[in-house]
C-alpha cells in the first residue's frame, strides 16, 4: 500500500495542474483565515486599516497576476516545445516537472485567486478591524512572494528548454535512478537461483512497457500461496500477452489462473517508459540527444562530446559506491529478481554514438578516452564492457574515416589493444 501511494504521488506531481490547484486552495484558505482574527483580543490592539487601501492593493494584485500567469504559461510551453525539438521528445517529461517553473506558476495563480476571494469578502463586510489588518499583512506577504518568485523564475525560464540545461536535467534524473539501482539492484529480493523446479509461466495481461513492480505485494502473494516467484523482466522492458513476465513454483497444487491475475495486478504496465525505476532510460535519453546532434542536419559533435562526458560521470557511480551503504538486506525472500547486464548499460550509452559519430574523429577520440577512464573502475564487468565497446567504436571509425593519420592517432589511445 505504501509503495502504491508513493508511486501515485510521483505520478500526480508530474501533472502541471497539481501545484497550482494546491496553491489555489491555500490562497482561498488564507483569504478566509483573516476573518478568524476578528474573534480574538487582537481587535483592540491593531491599527485601523482603510478598506480602500486594501482594495487598491488587491486590484493591483488581481490585474497583474492574471497577465503574468498567462505570460508564464506561454513561456513554459515555448520552453517545453524547444526541449522536444532540440533535445529529444523523451526529455519532455523531465522538463515539465521543473520545480521552479511550477512553483512560479502556482504562486501567480494562487495570488490571483487570493485577490479575487479577498476582494469579494471585503466588499461584503466579511472582515472587521483585526480581520482587515491580517488581510493587509497577508496581501503584503503575497506581494513580496510574487516579486521574489518572479525574479527567480525569470532566471530559470531564460535557461529552461535550452539544450545544455535539458542535458543537465536529464543527467540529474539518470543519476538518481542509477544510484538507486546500484544501491539495491535486486529490489530487496533474492538473486536468480538455477534450481527452479516445476516452474509455471505467468504471461502479461496487456501490452506495453513494464513501469513498476510491487515487490511487497508479490511477497505477500508468495507467502499466501506458498510460492516462489521468479521475475523474467524489469521496468523498461516492453512486454506482450505472449511473453512470460514471471515464473512461479510451488510444492502444492495452485490455481495458475488466479496466481497469474494477482501477479499481473502487482506489475504495472503502461504506454511509455518512466525514469523512476528504469535506470537504463536515462542513459537512452541522453544518447538520443547525442544522436540527434550528430545527424547531418544538425552536425553538432560538441553536444555529443558533452553527452559522452555525462555517461562517464554516470558509470563512475559504480566507482563511488560504498559496499557498507549498499542495501543488500533481503526483505522479499520469495521473489527472485534478475540483474541488468552491464553490457546492456554500455549498449544504451555508447553504441548509438559509436554508430552516428563514427565519422567524427573528435567524437571517436573522446569515446576511446572514456573507455580507458572507465577501465580504471574496480568492477570486472565494466572493464570487460569497456574493452568490448572500445573495439566496436574503433571498428566503426575505421569504416567511416578515410584519413590514415586520424586512424593512427585513434589507435594509439584505443583501449582494446
Amino acid at each position: 500500500m505504501k509503495n502504491k501511494l508513493i508511486i501515485f504521488i510521483r505520478r500526480i506531481r508530474e501533472h502541471l495542474w497539481f501545484r497550482p490547484l494546491l496553491f489555489c486552495l491555500l490562497s482561498v484558505a488564507a483569504a478566509l483565515f483573516a476573518h478568524q482574527a476578528d474573534e480574538t483580543p487582537l481587535n483592540d490592539l491593531v491599527p485601523e486599516i482603510q478598506t480602500a487601501s486594501i482594495e487598491d492593493l488587491l486590484d493591483i494584485l488581481s490585474a497583474s497576476m492574471l497577465v503574468i500567469a498567462i505570460f508564464a504559461v506561454g513561456s513554459m510551453l515555448s520552453a517545453y516545445s524547444a526541449a522536444g525539438r532540440t533535445a529529444t521528445p523523451r526529455s519532455f517529461r523531465i522538463v515539465i516537472t521543473d520545480d521552479v517553473s511550477q512553483y512560479a506558476l502556482s504562486t501567480f495563480i494562487g495570488a490571483f485567486i487570493f485577490s479575487i476571494v479577498a476582494t469579494v469578502a471585503l466588499e461584503n463586510g466579511y472582515y472587521n478591524k483585526a480581520g482587515k489588518f491580517i488581510l493587509f499583512i497577508i496581501t503584503l506577504v503575497f506581494f513580496t512572494a510574487v516579486i521574489l518568485v518572479f525574479l527567480r523564475w525569470v532566471d530559470r525560464i531564460s535557461r529552461l528548454g535550452r539544450l545544455e540545461h535539458t542535458i543537465l536535467q536529464v543527467e540529474e534524473v539518470a543519476i538518481e535512478s542509477l544510484s538507486n539501482y546500484i544501491k539495491n539492484p535486486l529490489r530487496k529480493g533474492v538473486p536468480i537461483i538455477d534450481d527452479f523446479k516445476n516452474g509455471k509461466p505467468v504471461f502479461a495481461h496487456s501490452t506495453g512497457y513494464l513501469q513498476n513492480i510491487n515487490m511487497e505485494r508479490l511477497q505477500e502473494l508468495a507467502e499466501t500461496f506458498d510460492l516462489r516467484v521468479r521475475l523474467n523482466c524489469l521496468p523498461g522492458k516492453f512486454v506482450n500477452e505472449n511473453l512470460e513476465i514471471a515464473f512461479v513454483s510451488s510444492n502444492s497444487k495452485i490455481d495458475i489462473s488466479e496466481v497469474s491475475k494477482k501477479i499481473n495486478e502487482a506489475i504495472e504496465i503502461g504506454h511509455t517508459r518512466l525514469f523512476d525505476e528504469d535506470p537504463r532510460f536515462g542513459l537512452i535519453t541522453l544518447t538520443e540527444i547525442a544522436s540527434r546532434a550528430l545527424s547531418p542536419g544538425i552536425n553538432d559533435p560538441g553536444t555529443a562530446i558533452q553527452i559522452i562526458g555525462s555517461h562517464e560521470r554516470l558509470f563512475f557511480l559504480w566507482n563511488d559506491r560504498n559496499e557498507e551503504k549498499l542495501e543488500n538486506k533481503v526483505v522479499y525472500d520469495r521473489v527472485e529478481v534478475p540483474e541488468i547486464e552491464m553490457n546492456d548499460f554500455f549498449d544504451d550509452a555508447f553504441k548509438p554514438i559509436s554508430r552516428d559519430g563514427s565519422g567524427f574523429i573528435e567524437v571517436m577520440l573522446r569515446m576511446q578516452k572514456v573507455f580507458s577512464s572507465l577501465d580504471t573502475i574496480n568492477h570486472s564487468e565494466i572493464k570487460s564492457a569497456s574493452k568490448k565497446h572500445s573495439k566496436y567504436a574503433f571498428t566503426r571509425a575505421v569504416a567511416s574515416i578515410n584519413v590514415e593519420d586520424d586512424l593512427k592517432i585513434l589507435k594509439k589511445v584505443a583501449l582494446f589493444k
